[in-house]
Protein backbone atom coordinates (compact mmCIF):
# COMPACT_ATOMS: atom_id res chain seq x y z
CA UNK A 1 0.00 0.00 0.00
CA UNK A 2 1.46 3.34 -1.53
CA UNK A 3 0.85 6.20 1.58
CA UNK A 4 1.82 9.58 2.53
CA UNK A 5 2.37 11.30 5.08
CA UNK A 6 -0.56 13.04 6.52
CA UNK A 7 0.81 16.24 7.62
CA UNK A 8 4.11 18.34 7.36
CA UNK A 9 5.98 20.36 9.74
CA UNK A 10 7.17 21.97 6.80
CA UNK A 11 4.89 24.02 4.33
CA UNK A 12 4.74 27.02 1.94
CA UNK A 13 1.59 28.11 3.70
CA UNK A 14 3.26 30.51 6.32
CA UNK A 15 -0.24 30.89 8.30
CA UNK A 16 -0.60 27.72 9.90
CA UNK A 17 -4.30 28.82 11.55
CA UNK A 18 -5.94 25.96 9.47
CA UNK A 19 -3.48 23.12 9.25
CA UNK A 20 -3.41 24.00 13.98
CA UNK A 21 -6.82 23.17 14.40
CA UNK A 22 -6.69 19.98 12.48
CA UNK A 23 -7.31 16.40 14.10
CA UNK A 24 -4.04 15.17 15.84
CA UNK A 25 -2.54 13.08 13.10
CA UNK A 26 -3.67 9.82 14.90
CA UNK A 27 -7.30 10.63 14.13
CA UNK A 28 -6.86 10.64 10.71
CA UNK A 29 -8.32 8.45 7.91
CA UNK A 30 -5.07 6.01 6.11
CA UNK A 31 -4.99 7.09 3.19
CA UNK A 32 -4.33 5.00 0.31
CA UNK A 33 -2.61 5.82 -2.97
CA UNK A 34 -2.70 2.79 -4.88
CA UNK A 35 -4.22 2.95 -8.38
CA UNK A 36 -4.90 0.19 -11.13
CA UNK A 37 -2.61 2.16 -13.78
CA UNK A 38 0.04 4.63 -12.69
CA UNK A 39 -1.07 8.47 -12.25
CA UNK A 40 -0.67 10.36 -14.87
CA UNK A 41 1.68 12.87 -12.54
CA UNK A 42 2.49 11.53 -9.39
CA UNK A 43 0.21 12.28 -6.48
CA UNK A 44 2.89 11.33 -4.35
CA UNK A 45 5.31 14.53 -5.26
CA UNK A 46 6.21 16.68 -2.00
CA UNK A 47 5.72 20.05 -4.19
CA UNK A 48 1.86 19.75 -5.75
CA UNK A 49 -0.44 23.13 -6.44
CA UNK A 50 -3.29 21.85 -7.70
CA UNK A 51 -4.24 24.15 -10.58
CA UNK A 52 -0.75 24.50 -11.63
CA UNK A 53 -1.17 20.51 -12.27
CA UNK A 54 -4.43 20.72 -14.29
CA UNK A 55 -2.97 23.89 -16.12
CA UNK A 56 0.26 21.84 -17.02
CA UNK A 57 -1.76 18.66 -17.81
CA UNK A 58 -4.09 20.60 -20.38
CA UNK A 59 -1.02 22.38 -21.91
CA UNK A 60 0.81 18.72 -22.19
CA UNK A 61 -1.87 17.59 -24.18
CA UNK A 62 -2.09 20.61 -26.67
CA UNK A 63 -5.48 21.81 -25.48
CA UNK A 64 -4.31 25.32 -24.38
CA UNK A 65 -6.37 26.96 -27.19
CA UNK A 66 -9.44 24.83 -26.90
CA UNK A 67 -12.81 25.93 -24.32
CA UNK A 68 -12.81 25.96 -21.08
CA UNK A 69 -15.51 28.27 -19.16
CA UNK A 70 -18.23 28.47 -21.57
CA UNK A 71 -21.46 30.97 -20.94
CA UNK A 72 -23.86 33.08 -23.25
CA UNK A 73 -21.89 36.10 -23.16
CA UNK A 74 -18.04 34.63 -23.19
CA UNK A 75 -15.91 31.70 -24.09
CA UNK A 76 -12.52 31.22 -22.23
CA UNK A 77 -9.82 28.82 -23.29
CA UNK A 78 -7.36 27.49 -20.86
CA UNK A 79 -5.06 29.82 -21.80
CA UNK A 80 -7.36 32.52 -21.59
CA UNK A 81 -8.69 31.13 -17.55
CA UNK A 82 -4.59 30.92 -16.79
CA UNK A 83 -4.09 34.21 -18.01
CA UNK A 84 -7.16 35.58 -16.13
CA UNK A 85 -6.28 33.63 -12.74
CA UNK A 86 -3.04 34.74 -12.71
CA UNK A 87 -4.56 38.55 -12.29
CA UNK A 88 -6.81 37.44 -10.00
CA UNK A 89 -3.84 36.16 -7.63
CA UNK A 90 -2.30 39.25 -8.36
CA UNK A 91 -4.53 41.47 -6.95
CA UNK A 92 -5.20 38.91 -3.90
CA UNK A 93 -0.86 38.72 -3.19
CA UNK A 94 -0.21 42.52 -4.40
CA UNK A 95 -3.15 44.39 -3.41
CA UNK A 96 -4.29 42.82 -0.60
CA UNK A 97 -1.35 41.70 1.13
CA UNK A 98 -2.75 37.99 1.40
CA UNK A 99 0.05 35.47 2.34
CA UNK A 100 0.16 31.73 1.40
CA UNK A 101 -2.64 29.89 4.38
CA UNK A 102 -5.11 32.54 4.20
CA UNK A 103 -8.45 32.02 3.87
CA UNK A 104 -10.60 33.90 0.93
CA UNK A 105 -14.35 32.99 1.44
CA UNK A 106 -15.99 32.62 -2.50
CA UNK A 107 -19.55 33.54 -2.66
CA UNK A 108 -21.36 33.05 -6.10
CA UNK A 109 -23.66 31.10 -8.04
CA UNK A 110 -22.03 28.59 -11.04
CA UNK A 111 -20.85 31.56 -13.18
CA UNK A 112 -17.40 31.82 -14.58
CA UNK A 113 -16.61 34.81 -12.35
CA UNK A 114 -17.09 31.98 -9.45
CA UNK A 115 -14.55 29.47 -11.42
CA UNK A 116 -12.29 32.06 -11.70
CA UNK A 117 -11.94 33.24 -8.22
CA UNK A 118 -11.61 29.41 -6.78
CA UNK A 119 -9.00 28.83 -9.03
CA UNK A 120 -6.81 32.10 -8.48
CA UNK A 121 -7.11 30.99 -4.57
CA UNK A 122 -5.73 28.07 -4.53
CA UNK A 123 -3.00 29.08 -7.44
CA UNK A 124 -1.42 31.52 -5.42
CA UNK A 125 -1.58 29.26 -2.34
CA UNK A 126 -4.82 30.40 -0.28
CA UNK A 127 -7.11 28.54 1.37
CA UNK A 128 -10.76 28.86 -0.65
CA UNK A 129 -14.03 28.81 1.71
CA UNK A 130 -16.82 28.62 -1.18
CA UNK A 131 -20.51 29.53 0.22
CA UNK A 132 -23.73 28.59 -1.03
CA UNK A 133 -25.39 31.15 -2.44
CA UNK A 134 -28.57 31.27 -0.67
CA UNK A 135 -26.98 31.61 2.85
CA UNK A 136 -28.31 34.37 4.80
CA UNK A 137 -26.10 36.61 7.07
CA UNK A 138 -26.29 34.17 10.50
CA UNK A 139 -25.20 31.64 8.42
CA UNK A 140 -22.52 33.16 6.62
CA UNK A 141 -21.35 35.04 9.50
CA UNK A 142 -20.62 31.32 11.35
CA UNK A 143 -18.76 30.87 8.45
CA UNK A 144 -16.49 33.67 8.89
CA UNK A 145 -16.34 33.36 12.91
CA UNK A 146 -14.84 29.73 12.10
CA UNK A 147 -12.51 30.41 8.75
CA UNK A 148 -11.01 33.60 9.75
CA UNK A 149 -10.72 35.20 6.08
CA UNK A 150 -10.39 38.44 5.64
CA UNK A 151 -11.26 39.07 2.21
CA UNK A 152 -14.41 37.56 0.24
CA UNK A 153 -15.19 37.75 -3.38
CA UNK A 154 -18.48 37.94 -3.87
CA UNK A 155 -20.83 38.23 -6.96
CA UNK A 156 -22.14 41.48 -6.88
CA UNK A 157 -25.45 40.19 -7.05
CA UNK A 158 -25.46 38.60 -3.55
CA UNK A 159 -23.19 41.46 -2.02
CA UNK A 160 -26.51 42.55 0.74
CA UNK A 161 -26.13 39.62 2.98
CA UNK A 162 -22.64 39.50 3.17
CA UNK A 163 -22.23 43.32 3.89
CA UNK A 164 -24.48 42.36 6.86
CA UNK A 165 -22.25 39.17 8.04
CA UNK A 166 -19.54 41.86 7.61
CA UNK A 167 -20.90 44.00 10.12
CA UNK A 168 -20.89 41.03 12.86
CA UNK A 169 -17.83 39.59 11.92
CA UNK A 170 -14.71 42.65 11.20
CA UNK A 171 -12.58 40.22 10.57
CA UNK A 172 -13.66 40.30 7.39
CA UNK A 173 -12.06 43.20 6.19
CA UNK A 174 -12.58 43.66 2.26
CA UNK A 175 -15.12 42.42 -0.05
CA UNK A 176 -14.17 42.59 -3.94
CA UNK A 177 -17.37 42.17 -5.91
CA UNK A 178 -17.43 40.50 -9.21
CA UNK A 179 -19.48 39.10 -12.75
CA UNK A 180 -19.74 43.01 -13.25
CA UNK A 181 -17.11 45.04 -15.92
CA UNK A 182 -17.31 48.29 -14.19
CA UNK A 183 -17.23 49.30 -10.70
CA UNK A 184 -14.07 51.32 -9.12
CA UNK A 185 -13.42 48.29 -6.37
CA UNK A 186 -14.82 45.64 -8.50
CA UNK A 187 -12.27 42.18 -9.54
CA UNK A 188 -12.52 43.33 -13.18
CA UNK A 189 -11.63 46.81 -12.72
CA UNK A 190 -8.30 45.53 -10.20
CA UNK A 191 -7.28 42.16 -12.52
CA UNK A 192 -7.56 44.40 -15.39
CA UNK A 193 -4.53 46.34 -13.98
CA UNK A 194 -2.40 43.18 -13.77
CA UNK A 195 -0.05 42.27 -16.26
CA UNK A 196 -0.60 38.51 -15.24
CA UNK A 197 3.02 37.55 -14.90
CA UNK A 198 2.27 35.52 -11.68
CA UNK A 199 4.26 32.70 -10.06
CA UNK A 200 2.21 30.05 -8.74
CA UNK A 201 2.52 29.20 -4.95
CA UNK A 202 5.51 26.13 -4.62
CA UNK A 203 2.52 24.96 -2.37
CA UNK A 204 3.64 21.19 -0.63
CA UNK A 205 1.08 18.23 -1.91
CA UNK A 206 -0.11 18.59 2.19
CA UNK A 207 -0.83 21.87 2.18
CA UNK A 208 -4.42 22.79 1.91
CA UNK A 209 -6.27 23.70 -0.80
CA UNK A 210 -10.12 23.94 0.59
CA UNK A 211 -12.35 24.18 3.37
CA UNK A 212 -15.77 22.68 2.02
CA UNK A 213 -18.76 23.21 4.96
CA UNK A 214 -21.39 20.52 4.50
CA UNK A 215 -24.59 21.05 3.09
CA UNK A 216 -26.33 20.48 6.45
CA UNK A 217 -28.53 17.66 6.04
CA UNK A 218 -28.27 16.92 9.94
CA UNK A 219 -28.59 20.76 10.39
CA UNK A 220 -25.23 21.40 11.88
CA UNK A 221 -22.58 21.96 8.93
CA UNK A 222 -18.72 20.65 9.64
CA UNK A 223 -16.24 21.95 7.87
CA UNK A 224 -13.97 19.32 6.09
CA UNK A 225 -10.39 20.27 4.76
CA UNK A 226 -9.07 18.98 1.77
CA UNK A 227 -5.14 19.30 0.69
CA UNK A 228 -4.14 19.85 -2.70
CA UNK A 229 -3.19 16.30 -3.29
CA UNK A 230 -6.77 15.57 -2.23
CA UNK A 231 -8.42 17.00 -4.59
CA UNK A 232 -5.80 16.09 -7.74
CA UNK A 233 -6.28 12.18 -6.17
CA UNK A 234 -9.38 12.24 -6.69
CA UNK A 235 -9.30 13.25 -10.50
CA UNK A 236 -6.92 9.68 -10.75
CA UNK A 237 -10.23 7.81 -9.12
CA UNK A 238 -13.72 7.95 -10.34
CA UNK A 239 -13.25 10.29 -13.23
CA UNK A 240 -10.66 8.19 -14.68
CA UNK A 241 -12.06 4.44 -14.43
CA UNK A 242 -15.52 5.25 -14.43
CA UNK A 243 -16.95 8.82 -15.93
CA UNK A 244 -14.13 9.17 -18.30
CA UNK A 245 -14.70 12.35 -19.83
CA UNK A 246 -12.88 13.89 -23.11
CA UNK A 247 -12.09 16.73 -24.46
CA UNK A 248 -14.60 17.23 -26.68
CA UNK A 249 -16.98 16.78 -24.07
CA UNK A 250 -19.39 19.96 -23.18
CA UNK A 251 -20.86 19.43 -19.25
CA UNK A 252 -23.48 21.15 -17.58
CA UNK A 253 -25.24 20.70 -14.05
CA UNK A 254 -26.95 22.40 -11.64
CA UNK A 255 -24.92 21.54 -8.13
CA UNK A 256 -23.26 24.24 -6.84
CA UNK A 257 -19.66 24.98 -6.88
CA UNK A 258 -19.62 25.76 -3.84
CA UNK A 259 -20.40 21.83 -2.91
CA UNK A 260 -17.77 19.20 -3.71
CA UNK A 261 -20.30 17.16 -5.88
CA UNK A 262 -20.10 20.55 -8.25
CA UNK A 263 -16.65 22.06 -7.82
CA UNK A 264 -15.34 18.23 -8.67
CA UNK A 265 -18.20 17.53 -11.44
CA UNK A 266 -18.25 21.17 -13.08
CA UNK A 267 -14.66 22.24 -12.62
CA UNK A 268 -11.94 20.17 -11.52
CA UNK A 269 -12.71 16.99 -13.20
CA UNK A 270 -13.31 19.11 -16.95
CA UNK A 271 -10.58 20.13 -16.89
CA UNK A 272 -8.66 17.08 -15.49
CA UNK A 273 -10.00 15.88 -18.63
CA UNK A 274 -9.38 18.84 -21.01
CA UNK A 275 -12.92 19.11 -21.38
CA UNK A 276 -15.65 22.11 -20.79
CA UNK A 277 -18.22 23.20 -19.04
CA UNK A 278 -21.17 25.70 -19.51
CA UNK A 279 -22.44 28.32 -17.15
CA UNK A 280 -25.77 29.65 -17.70
CA UNK A 281 -26.81 33.74 -16.87
CA UNK A 282 -30.09 32.44 -15.05
CA UNK A 283 -31.10 29.93 -12.92
CA UNK A 284 -31.97 26.58 -13.84
CA UNK A 285 -35.71 24.91 -14.17
CA UNK A 286 -35.96 21.54 -15.19
CA UNK A 287 -37.45 23.12 -18.65
CA UNK A 288 -34.18 25.65 -18.98
CA UNK A 289 -31.74 22.98 -18.13
CA UNK A 290 -33.13 20.46 -21.20
CA UNK A 291 -33.13 23.71 -24.01
CA UNK A 292 -29.59 24.60 -22.92
CA UNK A 293 -28.52 21.18 -23.12
CA UNK A 294 -30.00 20.94 -26.59
CA UNK A 295 -28.43 24.56 -27.72
CA UNK A 296 -24.81 24.00 -26.44
CA UNK A 297 -24.61 20.14 -27.37
CA UNK A 298 -23.83 19.33 -23.97
CA UNK A 299 -22.65 15.49 -23.67
CA UNK A 300 -22.51 14.90 -19.57
CA UNK A 301 -24.96 16.40 -17.50
CA UNK A 302 -25.09 16.54 -13.09
CA UNK A 303 -27.15 16.70 -10.99
CA UNK A 304 -29.50 15.45 -8.23
CA UNK A 305 -32.58 12.37 -9.10
CA UNK A 306 -35.29 15.36 -7.95
CA UNK A 307 -34.32 17.08 -11.06
CA UNK A 308 -34.00 14.55 -13.50
CA UNK A 309 -37.22 13.12 -12.41
CA UNK A 310 -38.75 16.59 -13.30
CA UNK A 311 -36.67 17.25 -16.18
CA UNK A 312 -38.08 13.80 -18.04
CA UNK A 313 -41.32 14.90 -19.84
CA UNK A 314 -39.02 18.04 -21.46
CA UNK A 315 -35.83 15.22 -22.18
CA UNK A 316 -38.86 13.40 -23.52
CA UNK A 317 -40.71 16.03 -25.80
CA UNK A 318 -37.81 17.93 -26.64
CA UNK A 319 -34.63 15.12 -27.09
CA UNK A 320 -31.48 14.97 -25.90
CA UNK A 321 -28.96 13.74 -29.19
CA UNK A 322 -25.54 15.08 -27.83
CA UNK A 323 -26.55 13.59 -24.17
CA UNK A 324 -23.99 10.64 -23.15
CA UNK A 325 -23.45 10.43 -19.74
CA UNK A 326 -26.15 11.86 -16.71
CA UNK A 327 -25.01 12.10 -13.70
CA UNK A 328 -26.31 11.14 -10.39
CA UNK A 329 -25.58 12.11 -7.10
CA UNK A 330 -26.04 14.08 -4.06
CA UNK A 331 -29.24 11.59 -2.22
CA UNK A 332 -30.32 8.27 -3.24
CA UNK A 333 -31.48 7.82 -6.36
CA UNK A 334 -35.01 5.64 -6.79
CA UNK A 335 -35.28 2.98 -9.18
CA UNK A 336 -38.18 4.39 -10.22
CA UNK A 337 -36.40 7.67 -11.10
CA UNK A 338 -34.40 6.00 -12.79
CA UNK A 339 -36.79 4.06 -14.98
CA UNK A 340 -38.29 7.44 -15.89
CA UNK A 341 -35.35 8.76 -16.85
CA UNK A 342 -33.82 6.10 -19.06
CA UNK A 343 -37.84 5.76 -21.10
CA UNK A 344 -37.34 9.52 -21.44
CA UNK A 345 -33.74 9.78 -23.34
CA UNK A 346 -32.69 5.66 -23.62
CA UNK A 347 -29.88 7.01 -20.93
CA UNK A 348 -29.05 4.82 -17.93
CA UNK A 349 -27.85 7.29 -15.20
CA UNK A 350 -24.83 6.87 -14.17
CA UNK A 351 -25.00 6.83 -10.16
CA UNK A 352 -23.20 7.56 -7.51
CA UNK A 353 -22.46 8.01 -3.44
CA UNK A 354 -19.67 10.31 -2.41
CA UNK A 355 -19.31 12.59 0.39
CA UNK A 356 -17.98 15.97 1.22
CA UNK A 357 -15.56 14.28 3.91
CA UNK A 358 -14.22 12.63 1.03
CA UNK A 359 -14.14 15.06 -1.56
CA UNK A 360 -16.25 13.05 -3.98
CA UNK A 361 -17.83 9.70 -5.71
CA UNK A 362 -16.32 6.52 -4.01
CA UNK A 363 -19.00 3.66 -5.20
CA UNK A 364 -19.99 3.78 -8.51
CA UNK A 365 -21.02 2.08 -11.77
CA UNK A 366 -21.02 2.85 -15.35
CA UNK A 367 -22.11 1.03 -18.57
CA UNK A 368 -22.79 -2.49 -18.92
CA UNK A 369 -21.66 -2.44 -15.15
CA UNK A 370 -24.82 -0.93 -13.85
CA UNK A 371 -27.36 -3.65 -11.86
CA UNK A 372 -30.78 -2.55 -10.92
CA UNK A 373 -31.22 -1.83 -7.52
CA UNK A 374 -27.56 -1.49 -6.65
CA UNK A 375 -24.83 2.38 -6.67
CA UNK A 376 -22.66 0.20 -7.93
CA UNK A 377 -19.29 -0.96 -7.00
CA UNK A 378 -16.06 0.61 -5.44
CA UNK A 379 -14.05 3.20 -7.77
CA UNK A 380 -11.04 1.96 -8.09
CA UNK A 381 -8.50 3.81 -6.10
CA UNK A 382 -10.84 2.95 -2.93
CA UNK A 383 -11.99 -0.01 -0.36
CA UNK A 384 -14.90 -0.23 0.92
CA UNK A 385 -16.57 -2.42 3.11
CA UNK A 386 -19.62 -2.73 5.04
CA UNK A 387 -19.06 -3.67 9.23
CA UNK A 388 -21.24 -3.90 12.18
CA UNK A 389 -20.70 -1.60 15.14
CA UNK A 390 -17.62 -3.32 16.40
CA UNK A 391 -15.72 -2.45 12.76
CA UNK A 392 -15.68 -6.16 11.66
CA UNK A 393 -17.22 -7.18 8.07
CA UNK A 394 -20.87 -8.76 8.02
CA UNK A 395 -21.30 -11.57 5.93
CA UNK A 396 -22.92 -10.49 2.00
CA UNK A 397 -26.50 -9.23 1.94
CA UNK A 398 -26.41 -8.27 5.71
CA UNK A 399 -27.37 -4.79 6.76
CA UNK A 400 -24.68 -2.47 8.21
CA UNK A 401 -22.33 0.57 8.14
CA UNK A 402 -20.51 1.58 5.45
CA UNK A 403 -17.01 2.11 5.85
CA UNK A 404 -14.17 3.33 3.33
CA UNK A 405 -10.26 3.77 2.99
CA UNK A 406 -8.86 5.62 0.03
CA UNK A 407 -6.19 8.65 -1.35
CA UNK A 408 -9.32 10.71 0.45
CA UNK A 409 -10.35 10.65 4.20
CA UNK A 410 -12.02 13.18 6.38
CA UNK A 411 -10.23 15.54 8.24
CA UNK A 412 -12.11 18.39 10.05
CA UNK A 413 -11.58 21.73 11.32
CA UNK A 414 -11.74 21.89 14.32
CA UNK A 415 -14.55 19.45 15.39
CA UNK A 416 -14.98 16.67 17.72
CA UNK A 417 -17.28 14.88 15.24
CA UNK A 418 -14.04 13.81 13.51
CA UNK A 419 -13.81 10.76 16.22
CA UNK A 420 -17.47 9.71 14.99
CA UNK A 421 -16.42 9.93 11.26
CA UNK A 422 -12.84 7.86 11.39
CA UNK A 423 -12.34 5.28 13.41
CA UNK A 424 -9.17 2.92 13.36
CA UNK A 425 -8.18 4.63 9.72
CA UNK A 426 -11.70 4.29 8.37
CA UNK A 427 -14.54 6.65 6.84
CA UNK A 428 -17.78 5.91 8.36
CA UNK A 429 -19.94 8.07 5.68
CA UNK A 430 -22.28 7.72 8.33
CA UNK A 431 -24.42 4.87 5.40
CA UNK A 432 -26.55 1.65 5.75
CA UNK A 433 -25.52 -0.52 3.12
CA UNK A 434 -25.91 -4.17 1.93
CA UNK A 435 -23.25 -5.59 -0.30
CA UNK A 436 -24.25 -8.38 -2.63
CA UNK A 437 -22.56 -11.64 -3.67
CA UNK A 438 -21.13 -10.18 -6.59
CA UNK A 439 -19.75 -7.02 -5.12
CA UNK A 440 -22.48 -4.44 -5.45
CA UNK A 441 -23.36 -1.88 -3.08
CA UNK A 442 -26.78 -1.27 -2.03
CA UNK A 443 -28.04 1.81 -0.34
CA UNK A 444 -30.00 1.12 2.48
CA UNK A 445 -30.35 4.90 4.60
CA UNK A 446 -28.34 7.31 6.31
CA UNK A 447 -27.34 5.30 9.64
CA UNK A 448 -29.85 7.32 11.81
CA UNK A 449 -32.63 6.90 8.84
CA UNK A 450 -33.20 3.08 9.22
CA UNK A 451 -36.15 2.47 10.50
CA UNK A 452 -37.24 -0.09 13.17
CA UNK A 453 -40.61 -0.91 13.29
CA UNK A 454 -41.76 -4.18 15.59
CA UNK A 455 -38.46 -5.37 15.16
CA UNK A 456 -37.89 -4.96 11.63
CA UNK A 457 -35.72 -2.94 9.30
CA UNK A 458 -36.88 -0.66 6.98
CA UNK A 459 -34.96 1.45 4.89
CA UNK A 460 -36.79 5.23 4.34
CA UNK A 461 -35.17 4.90 0.57
CA UNK A 462 -37.11 1.78 -0.61
CA UNK A 463 -40.88 2.75 0.85
CA UNK A 464 -39.86 6.25 -1.25
CA UNK A 465 -38.86 4.61 -4.25
CA UNK A 466 -42.06 2.37 -4.41
CA UNK A 467 -44.32 5.73 -3.52
CA UNK A 468 -42.53 7.17 -6.36
CA UNK A 469 -44.08 4.62 -8.72
CA UNK A 470 -47.62 5.53 -8.14
CA UNK A 471 -48.73 7.85 -10.76
CA UNK A 472 -50.10 10.53 -8.19
CA UNK A 473 -47.04 10.81 -6.45
CA UNK A 474 -44.45 14.19 -7.60
CA UNK A 475 -42.47 13.63 -4.34
CA UNK A 476 -42.04 11.46 -1.14
CA UNK A 477 -39.63 11.26 1.59
CA UNK A 478 -40.17 8.93 4.62
CA UNK A 479 -39.09 8.69 7.89
CA UNK A 480 -39.74 6.96 11.55
CA UNK A 481 -42.12 8.14 13.76
CA UNK A 482 -41.80 6.88 17.52
CA UNK A 483 -44.55 4.56 18.71
CA UNK A 484 -45.35 3.08 22.12
CA UNK A 485 -46.72 0.12 20.18
CA UNK A 486 -44.60 -0.59 17.58
CA UNK A 487 -41.43 1.75 18.84
CA UNK A 488 -41.47 3.34 15.35
CA UNK A 489 -44.10 3.34 12.41
CA UNK A 490 -43.06 4.46 8.90
CA UNK A 491 -44.69 7.74 8.29
CA UNK A 492 -44.95 9.38 4.75
CA UNK A 493 -44.85 12.73 3.28
CA UNK A 494 -45.95 13.28 -0.33
CA UNK A 495 -46.40 15.83 -2.80
CA UNK A 496 -48.98 14.77 -5.00
CA UNK A 497 -48.80 16.02 -8.84
CA UNK A 498 -51.63 17.87 -9.81
CA UNK A 499 -55.44 17.07 -9.79
CA UNK A 500 -55.00 14.43 -7.55
CA UNK A 501 -56.86 14.54 -4.03
CA UNK A 502 -55.32 14.71 -1.03
CA UNK A 503 -57.94 12.72 0.99
CA UNK A 504 -58.24 9.44 3.32
CA UNK A 505 -58.83 7.68 -0.41
CA UNK A 506 -55.56 8.58 -1.64
CA UNK A 507 -54.30 7.42 1.75
CA UNK A 508 -55.94 4.06 1.00
CA UNK A 509 -54.43 3.87 -2.44
CA UNK A 510 -50.79 4.93 -1.29
CA UNK A 511 -50.53 2.27 1.51
CA UNK A 512 -51.89 -0.43 -0.37
CA UNK A 513 -49.75 0.29 -3.58
CA UNK A 514 -47.01 0.21 -1.53
CA UNK A 515 -47.97 -3.03 0.36
CA UNK A 516 -47.88 -4.62 -3.06
CA UNK A 517 -44.70 -3.23 -4.45
CA UNK A 518 -42.41 -4.41 -1.11
CA UNK A 519 -42.66 -6.52 2.03
CA UNK A 520 -46.16 -5.61 3.87
CA UNK A 521 -44.62 -4.36 7.38
CA UNK A 522 -42.83 -1.40 5.54
CA UNK A 523 -46.24 0.31 4.20
CA UNK A 524 -46.12 3.70 5.90
CA UNK A 525 -48.95 3.97 8.65
CA UNK A 526 -48.68 7.30 8.51
CA UNK A 527 -49.19 8.96 5.18
CA UNK A 528 -49.18 13.65 5.46
CA UNK A 529 -49.82 15.64 2.63
CA UNK A 530 -47.43 18.28 1.84
CA UNK A 531 -46.89 20.98 -0.68
CA UNK A 532 -43.13 20.65 -0.87
CA UNK A 533 -40.42 18.71 0.93
CA UNK A 534 -37.63 20.79 2.44
CA UNK A 535 -33.89 20.29 0.94
CA UNK A 536 -30.64 21.94 0.98
CA UNK A 537 -29.62 24.04 -1.99
CA UNK A 538 -27.58 21.20 -3.30
CA UNK A 539 -31.01 19.06 -3.48
CA UNK A 540 -30.42 16.52 -0.81
CA UNK A 541 -33.60 15.69 1.60
CA UNK A 542 -33.74 17.45 5.24
CA UNK A 543 -35.23 14.56 6.77
CA UNK A 544 -34.68 16.19 10.02
CA UNK A 545 -36.82 18.60 8.87
CA UNK A 546 -39.74 16.38 8.50
CA UNK A 547 -38.86 14.89 12.00
CA UNK A 548 -38.89 18.24 13.82
CA UNK A 549 -42.71 18.22 12.54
Amino acid sequence: MNTASNSSVNSAQSDSFIRDHLPPPEQWPQLNYEFPQSAQYSVLDQQLNLVTALMDKAAMNGLSDRPLLRSPRITLTYADVNDRINCIAQVLTEDYGLVPGNRVLLRGGNSVGMALAWLAVVKAGLIAVATMPLLRARELGDIIEKAQPTVALCDIKLLDELVLAQGQHPVLQTILPFNVMVHPQGLATLSSQKDGQFIACPTLATDIAMMAFTSGTTGKPKAAVHTHRDVLSACEAWPRYVLQATPDDIIVGSPPLAFTFGLGGLLIFPMWAGASVYFPDVAYTPEVMVNFMNEVGATICYTAPTFYRQMAPFAQAAGLPKLRISVSAGEALPDATRQLWKQATGLEMLDGIGATEMFHIFISSAGKDIKPGAIGKVVPGYTAKVVDDAGNEVPRGTVGKLAVIGPTGCKYFDDARQLNYVKNGWNYPGDAFIQDADGYFCYQSRDDDMIITAGYNVGAPEVEDALLKHSAVMEAAVIGQKDDERGMVVRAFVVLKPNNSADDAMVKTLQDHVKAAIAPYKYPRIVSFVDKLPRTETGKLQRFKLRQL
